[in-house]
């Protein structure tokens, strides 16, 4: 049975910070850049069903515009329930940094992952958590984008005026409230006007039916529609996409797949929902999926670095179905659980996912950030919580921000050596050691020693 609340709710805690008190300040900068610092009071956390205050909603911060479509830096990251927003200040500039030296997506939802409820009661918004995060978006040259996921407990069967986080993440809003949906999605439009681009939804939360044991796709794709509709008419220029739905594999063969590779055999459910939002949709300006390499029996198979070509033959099955629509990675995971990795072995892993979105022609891919607070030590980190700091997975997308944006030419390169993986771009090469011990080999037409998972950038051409 596939899961409602999604494989990997160990990383993707949806509870928000607990509302309190905050300053916001804005400080435009040549007209054209929003900088701001916030600093809060210390602020507890949600437990159970609780109040939601309704406050006035504060105008909405002037953020910057963001860059043509052709200049999309196609990579970007999901800021989650801790981010730079409501660090210590010396944090929230070391973050700013990482972030912003190669100005990258970053994508924020409307409510839960460190956002409170926009809508607690019909009509009464409240943009403060928000207005937070994309002003920090905005400080730190990001490019913006928004999640329409989840939707207030009023539009699930709860109670106006309360929130109850145990349930925020597991239930759709239910169908008479789709309407209802749509116009705070319009709203939310209206609140951030340099917003351009809008997911819809996150991994069908809510929509699997355990009666027919499969995803309602129907259900979901009547709520896209109205969403949809509702966002283009605030702008036709606003790209939307969906469906948002975790595609998960499995090693063993299992029931018929139309997908399937040395990597494991993709759940026909989730293909056949992806076929009907895409046959009944309204339009779309996107396809957006998520997933993790692993299968849901074995692990990653053939091996850790083998299994990330199944993101490969994913994307290129999209981008069949759908006449070439752009395709979204929303997220994405290649560790498995409990896995003890080292931090180089996890970054070798990513810059090998990375390299099949490249191959395969990935529009966008979004890393699901998953820091932490008050602790020294989180794999997989941006920058180091509490005490700031760059660390390997942000140098990782930094640098496939700046080589490999959407729409550059990716090149096959030869490796004498198949435990050194590459590709290159015109100006530049990127290779990982997907081994763990030393490695000499010829790249791209020149010998390379690489250290055990180690990555390397090399020039071409005189770059």
């Amino acid at each position: 049975m596939i899961p409602t609340d999604g494989r990997h709710a160990r990383r993707r805690s949806p509870w928000p910070i607990a509302l309190g008190a905050g300053i916001l300040a804005v400080v435009l900068v040549a007209g054209i850049m929003v900088y701001a610092a916030l600093r809060t009071k210390a602020r507890g956390e949600f437990t159970g069903s609780e109040v939601a205050t309704n406050l006035p909603t504060e105008p909405a911060p002037q953020l910057e515009q963001p860059p043509a479509l052709s200049n999309w830096p196609r990579w970007g990251i999901t800021h989650t329930q801790y981010s730079a927003d409501n660090e210590p200040q010396g944090v929230v500039e070391e973050a700013r940094g990482v972030l912003g030296r190669v100005p990258m997506l970053q994508n924020q939802h409307i409510m839960g992952w460190g956002v409170g409820n926009p809508e607690p009661s019909p009509g009464q918004f409240n943009f403060r958590d928000l207005d937070r995060r994309l002003t920090f978006m905005s400080s730190s040259r990001g490019v913006p984008i928004i999640t329409l996921c989840c939707a207030p407990d009023w539009m699930k069967g709860g109670q106006a005026g309360r929130t109850d986080w145990n349930k925020n993440h597991t239930v759709a809003p239910e169908r008479e409230h789709f309407d209802d949906f749509a116009k705070l999605a319009t709203r939310v439009a209206k609140q951030y006007p340099t917003v351009k681009h809008y997911m819809v939804w996150n991994e069908f939360k809510g929509f699997w039916d355990p009666t027919t044991n499969r995803w309602d796709a129907e259900a979901y794709t009547e709520m896209y529609n109205k969403v949809y509709t509702a966002l283009k008419k605030v702008n036709k220029d606003i790209k939307v996409g969906g469906p948002y739905i975790p595609i998960e594999s499995n090693a063993a063969r299992g029931g018929p797949s139309e997908l399937r590779g040395p990597w494991g055999s993709v759940d026909q459910r989730a293909l056949e929902a992806v076929k009907y939002w895409i046959e009944h949709k309204k339009g779309a300006d996107f396809i957006v999926v998520d997933g993790a390499s692993m299968t849901n029996d074995k692990g990653n198979v053939p091996d850790d670095f083998g299994a990330q070509a199944k993101f490969g033959a994913i994307t290129t099955w999209l981008r069949q179905k759908s006449d070439d629509l752009p395709v979204w990675w929303a997220e994405w995971y290649v560790e498995p659980e409990n896995s003890q990795w080292s931090e180089e072995k996890r970054t070798a892993v990513q810059a090998s996912a990375l390299m099949e979105f490249a191959k395969s022609g990935v529009t966008t891919a979004l890393y699901w950030n998953p820091q932490l607070k008050g602790q020294g030590e989180c794999a997989g980190c941006l920058w180091g919580p509490k005490v700031g700091g760059e660390l390997p997975m942000a140098g990782l997308l930094s640098g496939f921000t700046k080589w490999f944006p959407s729409g550059v030419r990716v090149q096959e390169v030869e490796s004498s050596d198949p435990k050194v993986k590459a590709i290159a771009q015109e100006r530049q090469t990127v290779m990982v050691n997907t081994s763990g011990e030393d490695v000499t080999a010829t790249v791209d037409g020149r010998q390379v020693t690489l250290a055990p998972y180690e990555i390397k950038w090399s020039g071409r051409g005189g770059a």
